[in-house]
């Protein structure tokens, strides 16, 4: 997908900037500079498989998803739009409970929807829906996912893994036999808590590609090394154990309700303690930290045993039509 957009997208685009951030930086959103006011703009298409899963479905994760991009971002939402694409014969009840789910979550991150826009294709053109949600913040404090500088701590906002594998366990017909829910969740209370204590540097939303490919991301935009230990990165037995049975890492699967984020090592216990006062920060902990290392760019992983490897980005989408 990476390749997709570098080679393809970013070249054949040429007006790319509206202010300090562009889409070049390939950020989770972009910036609009209005006089003093730094607005970010970010937009998403959604296409889950199902759409209906433990803990959420295709609204909640398209409201969700569109709030925490602009939250890592540092903006608080303002605004969203939604535009949905419905194939020919969907069901109106379903149509019914999605524009509920959509209308629950954006109440609890207290953003309205202000526009949209509605679809209809053939029949087996889709296979069922495809929501795009865009979504406009301002942000007093802007931050990027490339600030990271040696000596950072990392944090987590949470256990990582919960999303993912909990849409492939209930693909498989498993996911009635074991105690998995999606994490999916809008965490601008979160994030904004952190902002007020400070010394936050950077933050990534580890979606698509999961904990590895938000701190390679982090780490090769800002030449830096990372180091984090397997140990300290929290699991959920279940997710543990499914992505045992499954074959998947589950550092390399989508989270819909966390947040990898940067601080400075004088504020990190601060931030760590905010952090878990707050309603989706409960298990929030430190992973790791930025190195000073002749390989910059590069994520060690200090495994349970004592040795170290490559934390590398997935290579293709190990599981794919899941955010």
């Amino acid at each position: 997908m990476m390749k997709l957009i570098v080679d393809v997208a970013l070249k054949e685009l040429s007006l790319k900037r509206a202010g300090e951030i562009g889409l070049d930086e390939l950020d989770d959103g972009a910036t609009i500079s209005i006089g003093d006011k730094t607005l970010v703009l970010t937009t998403d298409s959604h296409a889950i498989k199902p759409l209906f899963f433990p803990g959420g479905d295709i609204g909640r994760l398209a409201i969700a998803g569109t709030v925490n991009d602009l939250a890592v971002m540092g903006a608080r939402p303002l605004a969203m739009a939604c535009a949905i694409v419905l194939e020919e014969g969907f069901l109106v009840e379903d149509f019914r409970k999605i524009c509920r789910s959509i209308d629950a979550t954006a109440r609890e991150a207290k953003v309205p929807i202000i526009t949209g826009d509605t679809k209809v294709m053939e029949r087996g053109a889709l296979d069922g829906v495809v929501l795009t949600s865009t979504g406009i913040g301002v942000a007093e404090t802007l931050v990027t996912d490339h600030g990271l500088k040696p000596g950072d701590k990392i944090i987590t906002t949470g256990t990582i893994g919960d999303h993912g594998i909990t849409i492939l366990a209930h693909r498989e017909g498993i996911g009635a036999d074991v105690d998995l829910r999606s994490d999916i969740a809008p965490i601008w209370g979160t994030i904004e808590t952190a902002l007020k204590v400070g010394g936050i540097t950077a933050m990534k939303d580890p979606t698509r590609g999961g904990l590895a490919a938000a701190l390679n991301d982090m780490a090769s935009k800002a030449n830096v090394g990372i180091l984090v230990r397997e140990a300290d990165i929290p699991l959920l037995p279940a997710v543990r154990s499914m992505s045992e049975m499954l074959g998947i890492d589950p550092l390399q699967i989508t989270n819909e309700g966390k947040a990898i984020i940067g601080v400075e090592s004088g504020r990190c216990d601060d931030v760590l303690a905010a952090i878990r006062k707050t309603r989706y920060g409960k298990e929030a902990c430190v992973i790791g930290e930025v190195t000073t290392t002749d390989h910059p760019g590069d994520v060690m992983l200090e495994t349970v045993v004592g040795g170290r490897r490559l934390l590398e980005s997935p290579i293709g989408d190990p599981a794919p039509r899941i955010c």
